[in-house]
């Protein structure tokens, strides 16, 4: 697999080997002890998939003080996948990095803590896979503004689809300082 190390320190893209022929494929999307030589120590605990239309978009999001790590792919589709880094004294806090994630590419984006996490779909329908190093605590949980200027996410398409918690989330500078990282 290839490991490629993005400009935040902690999210990496991963690029398993895949094995194909004319009856299909075979890909590893899991094994512990090569993902953690990659940088991913963790254990994880649930697994989530969401199906979506094109324009969908959710996020922005985390959890704390139960956080979430996420392994996240796309088995069906194509989606712009983003995380901002939401660590109070990282000298990158605020900003973000995005990547294609798609059944074609079947790349994975490794969320680590500390991130908050959104995608928005790109083709007609997708098929998201979260791998999730915590189980979802709803009391836990903060978003914000997948448009909050000051963060300034390029995000491919018009009007997203948005859910009514998504599209009333706060500003990033809103969320208290001790629901952050």
């Amino acid at each position: 697999m290839n490991v490629i190390p993005c400009e935040l320190n902690g999210p990496l893209i991963i690029e398993p080997k895949v094995f194909g022929d004319s009856r299909g494929f075979f890909v590893e999307s899991w094994n512990q002890a090569r993902y953690r030589q990659a940088g991913i120590p963790f254990d994880f605990v649930q697994d989530n998939f969401s199906f979506s239309c094109r324009g969908t978009l959710r996020g922005m999001h985390a959890q704390n003080p139960r956080p979430q790590g996420k392994l996240v792919s796309v088995w069906q589709g194509e989606v712009w996948d983003v995380v901002v880094d939401i660590r109070r004294q990282s000298p990158t806090f605020g900003r973000w990095v995005g990547v294609t994630l798609s059944a074609e590419n079947k790349r994975q984006f490794w969320v680590p803590p500390g991130f908050a996490h959104g995608f928005v779909v790109t083709s007609d329908t997708a098929l998201f896979h979260y791998k999730c190093t915590e189980t979802y605590a709803p009391k836990d949980e903060i978003g914000f503004r997948f448009d909050d200027p000051a963060v300034g996410i390029t995000w491919p398409g018009e009007k997203p689809l948005l859910s009514a918690r998504d599209s009333s989330a706060p500003l990033l500078r809103e969320l208290p300082a001790d629901r952050l990282f």
